[in-house]
């Protein structure tokens, strides 16, 4: 896991420089380019929060992209003891992705969240994709020749813009800044004005040995197209970033047919 790659793009993509941003959260900004650059640890859940908070993104998100518990969770835990047994039983039981998310349900029906609708949960990748959006096993020898496929599966949903020059865009904003959040994935990205939210999935026959931040080569590539730079976009990007630190990877790799992307997808994302 390599939080700092993940929070680098989300800085970049809200328009902050590294002085600014460090300003912000009352850090220096040598301190955060360590951070970025993975050579310092992942920030502390208060500042992971104050991030958060500078991005205009739910704290929660950022603290499940860093593998962080947050402060409301601590001193939840304080006021309610008998839940961290809960907790416990849930570990002791071992539960996996799928029946989490059968729980998640439960908990939905039963206690609906009080959270305000400014904190609603970003759009599921799944509802962004559809099956001719996939592009399963590709062979490929570059980066370059992975973005020029998504382009083209983007290409039929941008009347007037064609895949060479969304393709085009994808690779400018490489140059960049990276988009290799870690664990094999990479989120490339392209705005394209009254257009909405969309994504192309593409998984890889044999993995990329291009630089990413924790080494490790490039297996998939999540290709996001939205409206604007804004709020909705870097919940979106971060939300990509969390399932890969959950292992999205490594849930897409045999997957031969889009239903099998789709109910992978389902096991990894919460529902409702």
């Amino acid at each position: 896991m390599h939080v700092g790659a993940t929070l680098r793009l989300l800085r970049v993509e809200a328009g902050l420089s590294l002085r600014d941003l460090a300003k912000r959260i009352g850090v220096s900004s040598a301190y955060l380019s360590r951070v970025e650059h993975g050579l310092d640890a992942v920030p502390t859940p208060a500042r992971i929060s104050a991030i958060a908070r500078e991005l205009d993104i739910p704290p929660t998100l950022l603290m499940d992209v860093a593998h962080r518990v947050s402060p409301f969770m601590a001193s939840y835990l304080e006021q309610e003891p008998e839940a961290g047994q809960l907790f416990l039983e849930i570990a002791q039981r071992q539960l996996n992705r799928q029946q989490l998310s059968r729980l998640r349900q439960l908990l939905n029906a039963e206690f609906p969240s009080r959270e305000s609708s400014r904190d609603e949960p970003p759009a599921t990748l799944a509802s962004l994709l559809t099956p001719e959006r996939l592009v399963l096993q590709l062979s490929c020898a570059n980066l370059d020749d992975a973005l020029d496929v998504a382009a083209g599966r983007l290409a039929p949903a941008c009347p007037g813009m064609g895949a060479g020059e969304l393709a085009a865009r994808l690779r400018q904003r490489e140059e960049d800044v990276s988009s290799a959040v870690g664990n094999g994935v990479a989120v490339p990205r392209v705005f394209q004005t009254e257009r909405p939210a969309l994504a192309t999935l593409v998984t890889l026959a044999r993995p990329l040995q291009v630089e990413t931040p924790d080494g490790l080569p490039l297996r998939l590539v999540v290709a996001l197209m939205g409206p604007e730079r804004g709020r909705s976009s870097l919940m979106q990007l971060a939300h990509v970033a969390r399932l890969a630190n959950q292992g999205l990877a490594d849930q897409l790799a045999g997957a031969q047919h889009p239903h099998e992307v789709f109910q992978r997808l389902q096991t990894m994302e919460p529902l409702g």
